[in-house]
């Protein structure tokens, strides 16, 4: 069956060779589903997507039959990206273009498809310019984060990069100050905002990598005063962009 003839709808793509050729063919990939004992000709689609830093979802097979029904899926089936990216250029070009300061969100490795969706919808209403995000280990625009961000995915640039660390380097040659969210950092209530921002946000669990924090001109943190010593990841980001909104608009 050639490949189009798979197509679920937009962002699913299933069986064995309609799976090889998507990863071929270089479309933008958010994760694998395989059915549980599947192995084979299936063996090589999983060790490529682990390669490529692609997460591999194992599952029941009626579980897949669940969430595929009536599709011959043969085990194994891609979620694929279903809206348009920007560059990361088009970004930079957009916020320098605007008479307020550039203000840009850098997401590291949010896995979340919720909490992905939830930050967009944020972002959009508190005028981020854009958002980038790796493409590696980080959930792109697809069918829950588009329900989750209720239409602010339709405003808001969105750029895919294959190196984050190259990436706020980029952003940094521009003029643009680059600001990581971590819990070793400066009270972010009290941080002057008032030039070009890009805001680092962490990984649910492990916040930011190493790498991107070192690329980081400061960093700041969300004051805690209870006894969970940290937030989720879309709230985290909530409050850290409406912290940039609040210096800006009071000083």
């Amino acid at each position: 069956m050639p490949f189009e003839d798979k197509k679920i709808h937009s962002d699913i793509v299933a069986g064995r060779n309609a799976v090889s050729e998507a990863l071929r063919s270089g479309r933008e990939i958010e994760y694998l589903m395989t059915a549980r004992g599947t192995g084979g000709s299936i063996l090589p689609i999983i060790a490529e997507c682990k390669k490529r830093g692609i997460p591999v979802k194992e599952m029941p097979r009626q579980k897949l039959d669940f969430k595929l029904p009536g599709v011959n899926h043969q085990g194994v089936a891609l979620v694929v990206s279903s809206g348009d990216y920007s560059t990361l250029e088009e970004i930079v070009e957009f916020a320098k273009a605007d008479e307020k300061p550039a203000f840009i969100l850098v997401l590291d490795e949010i896995e979340d498809p919720h909490n992905f969706g939830a930050i967009i919808r944020t972002a959009e209403a508190s005028g981020v310019h854009g958002i980038i995000i790796p493409k590696r280990r980080q959930v792109g625009i697809n069918k829950t984060v588009y329900k989750t961000a209720c239409g602010a995915c339709e405003y808001v640039k969105i750029a895919r990069v294959s190196n984050l660390a190259t990436a706020i380097d980029y952003l940094k040659e521009n003029g643009i100050w680059v600001y990581g969210t971590d819990m070793n950092g400066e009270n972010i209530f009290l941080t002057d905002f008032r030039g070009d921002t890009a805001l680092v946000i962490g990984n649910e669990g492990k916040g930011i990598g190493r790498l991107v924090k070192e690329k980081c001109d400061f960093c700041v943190k969300i004051p805690m005063f209870g006894r969970i010593n940290s937030l989720n990841a879309s709230v985290a980001a909530g409050v850290a962009m409406y912290s940039v909104v609040n210096n800006r608009e009071n000083f």
